[in-house]
């Protein structure tokens, strides 16, 4: 299952406390209890609880790029990883393991936000760019992975799970009377909101940036209700489904 959490700072600042950060990681250490990982600079906290899954001994996170410029944190599986990164070492890119966590990397360093659309997969995927002090998040299409995140007295926290959040110093958690109407009309709270006042979940298929601190929110997929036109047979369609569902299953097993 994997768990990611951490903190950035929006302005200069103490930096982010080695004791806070691995303390929002006990919290979710039931996510992840093979290793813990973090990383921390003048302005960034990043920490990952992993449940080891691919490239067992040489996948442990958060994992940088050549230059150290760019970190990740990452909780979820890319299915297409293997395809993926033979295409990467043809641009140019080096790796350092096996783990389709670098793949995704080194897809960001090439093409930035727009890596998101080579992604066949389940994720939600924190990266830090030092050399541009420049924070990118993103959930994967349908939501399978969870993202949620909080500003608070000058600093942006994120987590897997909202507990890891309630951690960050000063903040008190208040439940949101909206979020409740929420929760006794549908039975659940709709993205973004939360429970929580204050408190925010990345809808899926979304992406955020935080830079010279702002926050930008960006959707980067759409389902598509239209019913297009085929020129085909009821059996050629249900042979296409088996043809697709075969595949699915097939790069899952990976």
């Amino acid at each position: 299952m994997c768990g990611i959490t951490g903190a950035i700072n929006l302005q200069a600042a103490e930096p982010v406390s080695e004791e806070m950060l691995r303390g929002m990681l006990a919290l979710i250490q039931h996510r992840g209890p093979d290793e813990f990982g973090t990383y921390l600079d003048d302005w960034v906290g990043l920490g990952s609880a992993r449940l080891s899954i691919i490239d067992l001994s040489g996948g442990q996170q958060p994992i940088c790029n050549e230059d150290g410029s760019l970190w990740i944190v990452f909780n979820g599986e890319i299915f297409n990883y293997v395809e993926l990164r033979p295409e990467l070492e043809g641009l140019g890119h080096c790796f350092s393991t096996n783990s389709d966590t670098e793949v995704i990397l080194h897809l960001y360093e090439e093409w930035g936000p727009d890596c998101l659309r080579f992604l066949n997969g389940q994720f939600a995927i924190a990266i830090w760019d030092m050399r541009h002090r420049r924070a990118f998040f993103a959930r994967d299409r349908l939501g399978v992975r969870p993202l949620f995140y909080t500003i608070h007295a000058g600093r942006f926290y994120f987590g897997s799970e909202i507990k890891s959040l309630l951690l960050a110093p000063g903040f008190s958690p208040r439940i949101s009377t909206s979020a409740l109407r929420q929760v006794l009309t549908y039975w659940s709270v709709q993205p973004p909101q939360t429970i929580f006042e204050d408190i925010y979940e990345l809808p899926p298929a979304h992406w955020l940036m935080v830079e010279n601190g702002q926050v930008q929110i960006q959707r980067y997929w759409s389902l598509d209700y239209a019913v297009p036109e085929m020129d085909c047979t009821e059996d050629e369609l249900q042979e296409e489904f088996e043809q697709l569902l075969v595949d699915a299953v097939n790069i899952r097993l990976r």
